[in-house]
């Protein structure tokens, strides 16, 4: 619900949103980390009951948890006006990014010094992640007992099978729903919950442009998680299905995804553009986000009108807690891949250190830094 005389004005949010996605390193865990030190506890212009229900609504929905979660930043006092203005400012930049990497790779046939910057920028992420990880976990979850139990299972869980769980982390609400405020009836509705088709029949189209709107229409509407776990997805029917890319192609598509600002899943773009120029890019990117605004936006209001009950707000705890032990866990899994030998592990350890000692530090100069290393590392090795 729109509140009257918020603390800024919606051009602010919006001009916020466009640094964010032009300088926001980091993927999914490190942009809601950014955004709660920025909104939340900087700027106060987001309460943190207000942030919580939108982690909680972003985790719980299909599509890239990042632009979820601005989208619902965006909704919070300006309504759907604001959540489709941030939405679009906060892919924007990364998008345009993408389509100029596009451009590039395709004219000078592939981007061998992608790999270069990304051995150096891979590993700073690590550790600007780790940090963005500990600050939203320590602020967030308190020292609530339970909270911290949900959270080392679902951070356990999600290192060990390598995919947040989805019933992990409904499960989490539920617990500490019936422990903190529990129902003194219990009723099961056939409308409580909305199922998800596990598969969907493949359609065929004449136009591969339809193809790929299909196609990643399931991505954004049928994939949960953070903006990282599109990437088996994608891989699957890019790679495996529909032969769009090769091996390598792909690899460097995620590589860009990594070095480029904004959400993850912009990659999108940069896979469309290979597959069909443009217009490929264009119809990926709308086809990926739209799903993700909508189950962001329709919800949106009853989150805002019952997020006060005392279920509810136990519930969306439980899920936050839930959902904040997931990303933990998806930083170790990050880790295990990125890694991989003594020089991006002591850059991962010292860019973590470093954004630890200097709090105001600005991460793009990090994220610069460490593609020069990345270079130099590479040539010498």
């Amino acid at each position: 619900m729109k509140e009257l005389n918020p603390p800024y004005s919606l051009k602010d949010l919006c001009l916020y949103f466009l640094r964010l996605g032009t300088l926001g390193f980091g993927g999914p865990v490190a942009l809601v980390g950014y955004m709660h030190r920025d909104l939340v506890d900087s700027r106060k212009w987001i309460s943190e009951e207000d942030y919580r229900e939108g982690l909680a609504l972003s985790q719980l929905a299909p599509g890239p948890l990042a632009a979820q979660l601005g989208i619902y930043i965006g909704y919070v006092h300006y309504g759907v006006w604001g959540a489709t203005l941030t939405g679009l400012t906060f892919v924007l930049p990364s998008f345009l990014m993408v389509l100029v990497i596009g451009w590039a790779y395709v004219q000078y046939g592939g981007l061998p010094w992608m790999q270069a910057i990304f051995y150096g920028v891979g590993a700073a992420v690590i550790g600007i992640i780790t940090i963005s990880s500990y600050k939203l976990t320590t602020k967030s979850i308190g020292k609530d007992w339970l909270l911290w139990v949900i959270f080392i299972v679902l951070a356990i869980s999600t290192f060990v099978f390598e995919e947040e769980m989805l019933w992990l982390i409904l499960l989490g609400g539920v617990t500490v729903w019936f422990v903190k405020a529990p129902p003194s009836w219990f009723k099961i509705s056939s409308n409580s919950f909305v199922p998800f088709l596990a598969q969907i029949q493949a359609v065929t189209f004449e136009s591969k442009l339809w193809q790929i709107a299909w196609f990643f229409t399931k991505a954004g509407a049928f994939v949960f998680g953070s903006g990282l776990a599109i990437v088996p997805f994608l891989y699957g029917g890019v790679v495996k299905d529909y032969a769009w890319l090769n091996e390598q192609e792909f690899v460097d598509a995620v590589a860009v995804a990594m070095i480029t600002p904004g959400p993850v899943v912009i990659t999108v773009g940069f896979i469309g553009y290979l597959v069909a120029g443009f217009w490929g890019a264009v119809v990926a990117a709308l086809a990926t986000f739209v799903p993700c605004y909508l189950f962001t936006v329709l919800p949106a209001p009853y989150f805002k009108r019952y997020g006060k009950h005392p279920a509810i707000k136990a519930f969306v705890d439980g899920v936050t807690a839930a959902a904040i032990g997931a990303i933990a866990g998806a930083v170790a899994v990050l880790a295990k891949r990125t890694l991989v030998d003594v020089p991006t592990l002591l850059v991962a350890i010292v860019t973590a250190a470093i954004l630890f000692r200097y709090k105001k530090l600005q991460e793009p100069y990090v994220i610069i830094v460490a593609a020069i290393l990345g270079i130099l590392l590479k040539t010498l090795l």
